[in-house]
């Protein structure tokens, strides 16, 4: 008899639980499950969580100093779980965003994980790349901090990095009404193209892989010269290799496949609604307003 698939737990998409809502998160693993709330339609779900049920969990997060400071992944590896991080580190900003730490924590957890759970467990996210004005003054964009941040992912043999442009949702531009003067840029085409194939360039140095997030129009657009293809945050055959074990190696259909989406099956465990991220970043597609208030693991 061939052992049963199991799942993989998406944790979170939709907020940053490693930053904010660990507690809740290890309650509910002492429970064996997790109540989700479907954020189109607000029905529930019971989503199993034991570790006989749970192939690995990807933690989403743009700061795991609270992940690490209160020791919750030796906690989850003495259950038996496997681990794999998608870390959002992007260019210092208070303007894009006021509430993430300073870089050189950040940097310095980038470090403590991939010493720890090793570097191919770890997917790097420079993600979204912004364009943007204030004002009538020059063209400004976030990739002041990428090859400081790309040399030190590299010292410390992370292998991807995963990026994207920033989407134009209508929420995002609701947000910007408390912010006159401010408007996001989407650059053309080209200038995106032009954009990746820096990156790229850089990045091919250190034996860095650049992926990205939900971009086929600019992946059919880059010359055949470049490597850059779509990746897959939730990558389900990496977390085979990785771990062994079995996984549905299909493309999550609830995902932006048609954008170009390489994510695999798994369970999103996380609410926009519950669970509000108080990062505020101004770019942020998941929650309409600013979070006022602090909350912390």
């Amino acid at each position: 008899m061939k052992p049963t698939s199991k799942t993989v737990l998406s944790a979170s998409r939709r907020t940053d639980i490693p930053a904010f809502y660990m507690p809740w998160f290890m309650e509910q693993i002492g429970k064996g499950f997790f109540e989700v709330v479907n954020p189109f339609n607000q029905r529930v779900s019971v989503v199993p969580a034991t570790v006989n049920q749970v192939h690995t969990i990807v933690f989403w997060s743009k700061n795991f100093g609270p992940f690490i400071a209160r020791g919750y992944g030796p906690q989850l590896l003495k259950l038996g779980y496997h681990l794999f991080f998608n870390f959002t580190i992007n260019s210092e900003s208070p303007d894009l965003e006021p509430n993430v730490p300073p870089l050189d924590e950040r940097l310095g957890q980038l470090e403590h994980l991939s010493k720890h759970y090793g570097p191919d467990a770890v997917n790097w996210r420079f993600d979204p790349l912004c364009f943007y004005q204030t004002g009538q003054g020059a063209l400004q964009d976030n990739l002041s901090d990428f090859s400081v941040i790309a040399d030190n992912a590299a010292k410390w043999e992370i292998s991807r990095c995963i990026t994207s442009f920033m989407d134009h949702y209508p929420k995002i531009r609701r947000r910007l009404s408390s912010r006159p003067g401010f408007e996001f840029i989407d650059p053309t085409l080209p200038e995106k193209v032009k954009t990746v194939l820096d990156m790229e360039t850089h990045l091919a140095a250190l034996n860095i892989q650049l992926f990205t997030c939900c971009e086929k129009d600019l992946i059919d657009a880059l010359p055949g010269t470049s490597s850059v293809t779509h990746s897959s945050c939730i990558p389900n055959d990496l977390l085979v290799e990785l771990y062994s074990g079995r996984l549905s190696l299909k493309k999550d259909t609830g995902q932006r496949v048609k954008a170009g989406c390489g994510c695999k099956v798994s369970v999103d465990i996380g609410s926009y609604r519950l669970q509000p991220c108080y990062h505020n970043c101004l770019f942020c597609y998941a929650n309409p307003t600013s979070c006022h208030g602090e909350k912390r693991s």
